[in-house]
Protein backbone atom coordinates (compact mmCIF):
# COMPACT_ATOMS: atom_id res chain seq x y z
CA UNK A 1 0.00 0.00 0.00
CA UNK A 2 1.56 3.18 -1.00
CA UNK A 3 2.45 5.89 1.93
CA UNK A 4 -0.26 8.16 2.01
CA UNK A 5 2.07 11.20 2.79
CA UNK A 6 4.29 10.69 -0.39
CA UNK A 7 5.18 13.15 -2.53
CA UNK A 8 4.71 13.06 -6.19
CA UNK A 9 6.87 14.41 -9.29
CA UNK A 10 3.38 15.89 -9.74
CA UNK A 11 2.06 17.36 -13.08
CA UNK A 12 3.55 20.64 -13.52
CA UNK A 13 6.73 19.28 -15.66
CA UNK A 14 3.60 18.01 -17.97
CA UNK A 15 1.88 21.17 -18.57
CA UNK A 16 2.01 22.65 -22.01
CA UNK A 17 3.74 25.96 -22.85
CA UNK A 18 0.64 27.27 -23.82
CA UNK A 19 -1.92 26.31 -20.51
CA UNK A 20 -5.61 26.92 -22.96
CA UNK A 21 -7.56 24.36 -22.35
CA UNK A 22 -7.14 23.16 -26.10
CA UNK A 23 -3.50 22.64 -25.20
CA UNK A 24 -3.59 21.39 -21.71
CA UNK A 25 -6.24 18.69 -22.76
CA UNK A 26 -3.72 17.31 -25.76
CA UNK A 27 -1.07 17.37 -22.69
CA UNK A 28 -2.77 15.44 -20.45
CA UNK A 29 -2.62 12.06 -21.46
CA UNK A 30 1.13 11.56 -21.22
CA UNK A 31 0.64 13.31 -17.47
CA UNK A 32 2.81 10.78 -15.83
CA UNK A 33 2.88 12.64 -12.05
CA UNK A 34 1.58 10.50 -9.65
CA UNK A 35 0.92 6.49 -10.37
CA UNK A 36 -2.74 6.52 -10.92
CA UNK A 37 -1.77 7.26 -14.97
CA UNK A 38 -0.68 3.12 -14.25
CA UNK A 39 -4.32 1.69 -13.69
CA UNK A 40 -6.21 4.17 -16.26
CA UNK A 41 -7.58 3.93 -19.62
CA UNK A 42 -7.68 7.57 -20.30
CA UNK A 43 -6.88 10.96 -18.37
CA UNK A 44 -10.22 12.76 -18.20
CA UNK A 45 -10.13 16.33 -18.61
CA UNK A 46 -12.67 18.67 -18.53
CA UNK A 47 -14.96 19.90 -20.95
CA UNK A 48 -18.06 22.24 -21.95
CA UNK A 49 -18.02 26.27 -22.07
CA UNK A 50 -14.34 27.37 -22.70
CA UNK A 51 -15.53 30.80 -20.70
CA UNK A 52 -18.44 29.68 -18.49
CA UNK A 53 -19.15 31.82 -15.78
CA UNK A 54 -19.77 28.45 -13.86
CA UNK A 55 -17.50 25.48 -13.28
CA UNK A 56 -18.72 22.31 -11.45
CA UNK A 57 -15.54 20.51 -10.47
CA UNK A 58 -15.92 16.51 -8.89
CA UNK A 59 -13.37 14.43 -6.97
CA UNK A 60 -12.20 12.09 -9.68
CA UNK A 61 -13.76 10.15 -13.10
CA UNK A 62 -15.39 7.19 -12.38
CA UNK A 63 -15.33 3.64 -14.49
CA UNK A 64 -17.90 5.04 -16.93
CA UNK A 65 -15.64 8.36 -17.44
CA UNK A 66 -12.13 6.39 -17.59
CA UNK A 67 -13.32 3.94 -20.78
CA UNK A 68 -15.07 7.04 -22.31
CA UNK A 69 -12.46 9.64 -21.81
CA UNK A 70 -15.14 12.04 -20.80
CA UNK A 71 -16.19 13.86 -17.15
CA UNK A 72 -19.66 13.21 -15.52
CA UNK A 73 -21.11 10.73 -18.08
CA UNK A 74 -21.85 7.79 -16.36
CA UNK A 75 -24.77 7.21 -13.67
CA UNK A 76 -23.50 10.27 -11.34
CA UNK A 77 -23.19 12.82 -14.31
CA UNK A 78 -26.50 11.76 -16.02
CA UNK A 79 -28.22 12.78 -11.86
CA UNK A 80 -26.61 15.68 -12.23
CA UNK A 81 -27.76 16.97 -15.44
CA UNK A 82 -31.14 16.00 -14.05
CA UNK A 83 -30.99 18.59 -10.96
CA UNK A 84 -28.94 21.13 -12.92
CA UNK A 85 -32.18 21.58 -15.42
CA UNK A 86 -34.39 21.37 -12.32
CA UNK A 87 -32.29 24.05 -10.49
CA UNK A 88 -32.69 25.98 -13.82
CA UNK A 89 -28.90 25.73 -14.68
CA UNK A 90 -27.99 24.92 -18.38
CA UNK A 91 -24.93 21.96 -18.48
CA UNK A 92 -24.29 22.68 -21.37
CA UNK A 93 -23.17 26.81 -20.55
CA UNK A 94 -21.18 25.20 -17.95
CA UNK A 95 -17.56 23.82 -17.62
CA UNK A 96 -17.29 20.44 -15.56
CA UNK A 97 -14.15 18.83 -14.74
CA UNK A 98 -12.28 16.98 -11.84
CA UNK A 99 -9.98 17.45 -9.05
CA UNK A 100 -7.78 14.45 -10.19
CA UNK A 101 -7.61 13.38 -13.93
CA UNK A 102 -7.33 9.28 -13.39
CA UNK A 103 -9.47 6.91 -11.94
CA UNK A 104 -8.63 5.49 -8.92
CA UNK A 105 -9.60 2.02 -8.34
CA UNK A 106 -10.10 -1.33 -6.62
CA UNK A 107 -10.97 -4.58 -8.13
CA UNK A 108 -13.70 -6.38 -6.69
CA UNK A 109 -14.86 -9.49 -9.22
CA UNK A 110 -15.03 -8.08 -12.56
CA UNK A 111 -15.77 -4.53 -11.37
CA UNK A 112 -13.95 -1.52 -10.94
CA UNK A 113 -14.80 -0.02 -7.81
CA UNK A 114 -13.69 3.99 -7.00
CA UNK A 115 -11.36 4.75 -4.18
CA UNK A 116 -10.82 7.81 -2.93
CA UNK A 117 -7.48 9.73 -4.12
CA UNK A 118 -5.33 10.72 -1.04
CA UNK A 119 -3.81 14.07 -0.42
CA UNK A 120 -0.63 13.38 -2.30
CA UNK A 121 -2.41 12.54 -5.38
CA UNK A 122 -4.40 15.34 -5.47
CA UNK A 123 -1.84 17.76 -4.69
CA UNK A 124 0.26 15.87 -7.80
CA UNK A 125 -2.59 16.94 -10.00
CA UNK A 126 -3.49 20.26 -8.89
CA UNK A 127 -1.80 22.21 -11.72
CA UNK A 128 -4.17 20.94 -13.84
CA UNK A 129 -7.08 22.19 -12.23
CA UNK A 130 -5.48 25.53 -11.55
CA UNK A 131 -4.72 25.68 -15.13
CA UNK A 132 -8.36 24.85 -16.11
CA UNK A 133 -9.76 27.86 -13.51
CA UNK A 134 -7.23 30.45 -14.90
CA UNK A 135 -8.22 29.67 -18.12
CA UNK A 136 -12.29 29.53 -17.74
CA UNK A 137 -12.27 32.24 -14.96
CA UNK A 138 -15.39 31.19 -14.06
CA UNK A 139 -17.35 33.66 -11.76
CA UNK A 140 -18.89 30.51 -9.97
CA UNK A 141 -17.38 26.97 -8.73
CA UNK A 142 -19.37 24.01 -7.69
CA UNK A 143 -17.78 22.14 -5.27
CA UNK A 144 -18.98 18.50 -6.12
CA UNK A 145 -17.86 16.46 -2.51
CA UNK A 146 -15.45 16.90 0.28
CA UNK A 147 -12.70 15.55 -1.74
CA UNK A 148 -13.41 18.65 -4.20
CA UNK A 149 -14.40 21.52 -1.08
CA UNK A 150 -10.94 20.72 1.07
CA UNK A 151 -8.93 20.36 -2.52
CA UNK A 152 -9.85 24.41 -3.21
CA UNK A 153 -10.70 25.51 0.73
CA UNK A 154 -8.56 23.23 2.90
CA UNK A 155 -8.98 20.18 4.66
CA UNK A 156 -10.63 21.63 7.72
CA UNK A 157 -13.57 22.28 5.11
CA UNK A 158 -16.52 19.78 5.44
CA UNK A 159 -19.09 19.81 3.02
CA UNK A 160 -22.09 18.77 5.75
CA UNK A 161 -21.75 22.26 7.34
CA UNK A 162 -21.15 24.47 4.23
CA UNK A 163 -22.99 23.12 1.64
CA UNK A 164 -25.33 25.37 0.11
CA UNK A 165 -23.54 28.98 1.32
CA UNK A 166 -21.46 31.13 -0.65
CA UNK A 167 -17.90 31.73 -0.33
CA UNK A 168 -14.89 33.16 -1.69
CA UNK A 169 -12.09 31.66 -3.34
CA UNK A 170 -9.20 33.22 -5.08
CA UNK A 171 -10.13 31.16 -8.31
CA UNK A 172 -14.09 32.63 -8.40
CA UNK A 173 -15.70 35.34 -6.41
CA UNK A 174 -18.36 32.72 -5.86
CA UNK A 175 -17.65 29.05 -4.46
CA UNK A 176 -20.97 26.89 -3.51
CA UNK A 177 -20.29 23.24 -2.08
CA UNK A 178 -22.65 20.17 -2.26
CA UNK A 179 -22.89 16.73 -2.07
CA UNK A 180 -21.31 14.82 -4.90
CA UNK A 181 -24.18 13.60 -7.30
CA UNK A 182 -23.06 9.73 -6.10
CA UNK A 183 -23.70 10.50 -2.73
CA UNK A 184 -27.54 10.81 -4.20
CA UNK A 185 -26.79 7.31 -5.68
CA UNK A 186 -25.82 5.50 -2.58
CA UNK A 187 -28.42 6.46 -0.06
CA UNK A 188 -30.12 3.00 0.67
CA UNK A 189 -33.92 3.41 0.25
CA UNK A 190 -35.95 5.85 -2.17
CA UNK A 191 -37.17 8.16 0.48
CA UNK A 192 -33.85 8.83 1.10
CA UNK A 193 -32.32 9.18 -2.24
CA UNK A 194 -35.50 11.64 -2.36
CA UNK A 195 -34.48 13.80 0.31
CA UNK A 196 -30.88 14.08 -0.90
CA UNK A 197 -31.23 14.49 -3.96
CA UNK A 198 -34.02 17.69 -3.51
CA UNK A 199 -31.18 19.05 -1.34
CA UNK A 200 -28.86 19.11 -3.70
CA UNK A 201 -31.46 21.10 -5.96
CA UNK A 202 -31.61 23.34 -3.73
CA UNK A 203 -27.99 23.59 -3.63
CA UNK A 204 -27.90 24.65 -6.92
CA UNK A 205 -30.38 26.80 -7.03
CA UNK A 206 -28.33 28.74 -5.10
CA UNK A 207 -25.96 28.33 -7.60
CA UNK A 208 -28.09 29.65 -10.36
CA UNK A 209 -28.76 32.88 -8.53
CA UNK A 210 -24.97 33.57 -8.84
CA UNK A 211 -24.64 33.14 -12.53
CA UNK A 212 -28.04 34.82 -13.81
Amino acid sequence: MPDRKAAYPGAAAYLPASHSLTACRKAVDACHGCPLYRRATHAVFGEGAAHSPLVLIGEQPGNDEDLSGRPFVGPSGKLLDRALAEAGVDRGKAYVTNVVKHFKWTPSGEKRLHKKPDAAEIAACRPWLEAELAAVKPVTIVALGATAGQALLGRAFRVTRQRGVPLTTPFAPHLIATIHPSAVLRQRTPDDRAREYAALVADLKVVAATVT
